[in-house]
This record gives structure tokens, C-alpha cells and sequence, in this order.
């Protein structure tokens, strides 16, 4: 007998799911648990659409547990709260990105790094506490960990929300590594949902950006509309010569195996190339060139509860926001479609709480 997820918990729940590896989603009923003491349940108003949604919907990493309910970049409006909550009341505006549980006594969720806890637990295409799978935000409603919720500021709009993964995406590795000192000259490579925000950051922290692409048509949009100071096409052999050992970072966005060779080149002795895109196969590594001049290559993923908390206020403060298409839920499918072919500036935004109907 197949597994009734309409009443695996108390609460009825409905969204948009993928059945199998084909990705396409439809209308799925479901259930959420009660609100325990130390939980937040709120009212899903927007969801952004991420590219790591495509790879789990088709099974591409190849860990994908169906059915899939995706969406990690979850803003909403606070409709019950536990007993024990502190930092939450009913009406008030929240975000919840891409992870709803760590194991909270680990060395890394001791230094607000749940990200990195071996224990964590994914918004979606991931396994709760008592073992039932998690549920993403292309859904009417979430429950959550207080821990892992977010205060959404009153001047940020809620069709923001993909700064909860491309944002934070971004802005951790800038601070970490040190890219984010006025002065600085930094890369980014590709210019989509990640790479616009990459820019809008490396901006903010007042330091110098260039955006590398593998296509001119983008130039115009980078320095014109996202403030970036210069523009290199990668494919240009005679630019990136040019170019060579300018740059004190790079992030690198780009989930499409490209060669890392040019743009080690770019960057001056003991710069930085970080990869925050997901590459489905491996990429080549030449290490002379690191020899060569003390270079590092290093990966980072997203980042934890205080620092997300940290980029959103950063966000409202200085009004950074992702460039977005907002669309009904209805229109998802299409949305993916388009996804794949790189046809949004730059994040699709579903519009749940207008747009969502329940299936009668």
C-alpha cells in the first residue's frame, strides 16, 4: 500500500511536487506536524526558485527522495508559535532558507555554523527527526525550529526571499575569506542568480568588481544596471592576458564544468578562488599555478542562522536586493523550463500566497 503522506502529521498541508525523475510537479496534498513548543509555523507568501531545485527534482546529484516538495528560499508571515518560543510572535515576517535542523551540539553548531553540521537537516529532500521526509516551501504552510527561522525586515520585500540562498550563498564567503575590504579588486564568475548578488555585495562592501562571462551579451546588464567597474569575457584570450594578476578573489558561481586554469591566472599571489557553484562532475585542478603564487582554492556553502540573520539586515540596511521574476504557482513548470535555459534575470519567485490553490 502506498505511504499516505495526507496523514503522516496532524496538520493538512498542500503544494507542488515531483513524483520521479522526470521533475515535473503537480498539485500534492500532504501533512506538516503540529507545532511543537519550540517551533514557528507560518503562512508561505513567496518561494524562490534555486537551480539546485532542477538538480534534485531530476535526481542529477543523485540523492533525490521523492516525492519532492522543493523550495529553500521560503518567506512567509508567522501564523501559530510554541509555547517556548521567544523570538517569534504571531503576524510577525519570516525567512526560512535551506536548512531546518542541525544536531545543535557538534563543534560547528557551537560556532553558528549549522551549515557545516554533519547532522544538518535540508529544507527539502531531507529526513526530520522522526524520520519523515521534509517538505520544502513550494507549500502553504511550514513549520520550523525556531532556531532556524529568520526575522524578515520590515523595508525588505517579501518577493526577496531568494536572499536566503543565493544571497547568503554569496555574502559568506565574501566576509570569510576576507573579499569584502573597500579597495579590493574582485571577480565573479557567471552572471545569474548567484553572480548578480555576488556583485551587488562585492559593491556594497566597497570594493572593486569584475564580472567574467562566457557570453558578451551580458556586459551591458553587469556594468550598467549591477554597477559592476569592469567586464571579461573568458573565452578572450587576449583580455584575460590582460587581466592577468589583478584580482584579490574570485567567486566563482558557475554550476556547468568550465576550466579553472584562466581564472587562476587573474588572480595576484595569495588571491583567492572560491567555488560556491556545484559543478556536476569534476573539475580539473592545475596546481602550479597555486604553487606558483601561494593561491588557494576553497568551497563554501551558504552559511549559519546568525550570519543569514546578519546578511538580511545587511541586505534592508544598504537595499540590496535580488533581481527577480515573480510568477503564479501554476506557471512552475515552465518556470523550470526556462531555468534550464539560463531565460530569467535572474531568480523566478513563485507567488504562493496569492496563487496556490488547494486541489479539491
Amino acid at each position: 500500500m502506498a505511504k499516505s503522506y495526507e496523514n503522516e502529521h496532524p496538520i493538512k498541508a498542500f503544494g507542488w511536487a515531483a513524483r520521479d525523475t522526470s521533475g515535473v510537479l503537480s498539485p500534492f496534498n500532504f501533512s506538516r506536524r503540529l507545532t511543537g513548543e519550540k517551533d514557528v509555523q507560518f503562512k508561505v507568501m513567496y518561494c524562490g526558485i534555486c537551480h539546485s531545485d532542477l538538480h534534485q527534482l531530476k535526481n542529477e546529484w543523485g540523492n533525490s527522495k521523492y516525492p519532492i516538495v522543493p523550495g529553500h528560499e521560503v518567506v512567509g508571515v508567522v501564523t501559530e508559535v510554541g509555547s517556548k518560543v521567544q523570538k517569534f510572535k504571531v503576524g510577525d515576517k519570516v525567512g526560512v532558507g535551506c536548512m531546518v535542523g542541525s544536531c545543535r551540539k557538534c563543534e560547528n553548531c557551537d560556532n553558528d555554523l549549522e551549515n557545516y553540521c554533519p547532522r544538518q537537516i535540508p529544507t527539502y529532500n531531507g529526513y526530520n527527526t522522526d524520520g519523515t521526509l521534509t517538505f520544502g516551501g513550494y507549500s502553504d504552510i511550514m513549520v520550523s525550529d525556531e532556531h532556524f527561522v529568520v526575522h524578515w525586515p520590515e523595508n525588505l520585500p517579501m518577493e526577496t526571499a531568494p536572499l536566503l540562498c543565493a544571497g547568503i550563498t554569496t555574502y559568506s564567503p565574501l566576509k570569510y575569506f576576507g573579499l569584502d575590504k573597500p579597495g579590493m579588486h574582485i571577480g565573479v564568475v557567471g552572471l545569474g542568480g548567484l553572480g548578480h548578488m555576488a556583485v551587488k555585495f562585492a559593491k556594497a562592501f566597497g570594493t572593486k568588481v569584475t564580472v567574467i562571462s562566457t557570453s558578451v551579451s551580458k556586459k551591458q546588464e553587469a556594468i550598467e544596471r549591477l554597477g559592476a567597474d569592469a567586464f571579461l569575457i573568458s573565452r578572450d584570450t587576449e583580455q584575460m592576458q590582460a587581466a592577468m594578476s589583478t584580482l584579490d578573489g574570485i567567486i566563482d558561481t558557475v554550476s556547468a564544468v568550465h576550466p579553472i586554469l584562466p581564472l587562476l591566472s587573474l588572480l595576484k599571489s595569495h588571491g583567492k578562488l572560491v567555488m560556491v557553484g556545484a559543478p556536476e562532475k569534476p573539475v580539473e585542478l592545475p596546481v602550479f599555478p597555486l604553487l606558483l603564487g601561494r593561491k588557494l582554492v576553497a568551497g563554501s556553502c551558504i552559511g549559519g542562522m546568525k550570519e543569514t540573520q546578519e546578511m538580511v539586515d545587511f541586505a534592508a540596511k544598504h537595499n540590496i536586493t535580488p533581481d527577480v521574476e515573480v510568477v503564479p504557482m501554476e506557471y512552475v513548470n515552465t518556470a523550470l523550463d526556462r531555468l534550464l535555459k539560463s531565460d530569467v534575470k535572474y531568480r523566478f519567485v513563485l507567488d504562493i500566497g496569492n496563487t496556490l490553490k488547494a486541489a479539491n
